[in-house]
C-alpha cells in the first residue's frame, strides 16, 4: 500500500504528516534559507521597470540553491508516498510540486493536490491531512 502524506510548507519550514496503517508520523524540516534581502539599488516603491532592476547576482543563485536542497530533502522523505496534499501560504507549494514532477517516475505517477492556507498549528495540520484522506478519528 502506498503511503498518504500531507505537508504544510513555506520557504523556511515544512511540517510533514505521513499516514500509515498503524498511525501517523509528524516530521519538521527546516530550510537553510534566510529571508531574502533587498539588493542594493533595488527600488523600494514606485514603478519597477526592467531597466531599473539590478542583474541577477550570487545571492539570488545561493537562495535558489538552498531552496533546491530543501525541496530535495522533502522529496527524499516522501519517496514512498503515492498521494500527497501540499498546502501553505506562499509560492513554496507550487515550487515543490514542480520539483516532484521532475523527480517522479512516469510509470508510477503520484497524485499531488495543492491548497492555499494560512499559517496553521501542528494539530490543525494533522486534522487537515486526516480529513483530506478521510482518516478522521472516531468521535466519542
Amino acid at each position: 500500500m502506498k503511503l498518504n502524506a500531507g505537508l504544510w510548507i513555506d520557504h523556511r519550514e515544512a511540517i510533514i504528516v505521513t499516514l500509515t496503517g498503524s498511525g501517523e508520523e509528524i516530521k519538521h524540516l527546516h530550510s537553510a534559507v534566510e529571508k531574502q534581502l533587498r539588493r542594493e539599488g533595488e527600488p523600494a516603491n514606485g514603478a519597477f521597470e526592467a531597466q531599473q532592476a539590478p542583474a541577477d547576482d550570487s545571492r539570488q543563485r545561493e537562495y535558489t540553491g538552498h531552496l533546491a536542497h530543501y525541496y530535495d530533502a522533502i522529496i527524499k522523505h516522501l519517496h514512498d508516498a503515492g498521494s500527497i496534499l501540499i498546502f501553505g501560504p506562499g509560492e513554496a507549494k507550487g515550487e515543490l510540486k514542480k520539483q516532484f514532477e521532475k523527480h517522479d517516475n512516469p510509470t508510477a505517477p503520484r497524485v499531488i493536490t495543492l491548497e492555499t492556507t494560512d499559517k496553521l498549528t501542528e494539530p490543525q495540520i494533522l486534522a487537515k491531512v486526516r480529513h483530506h484522506f478521510h482518516r478522521d478519528p472516531p468521535r466519542i
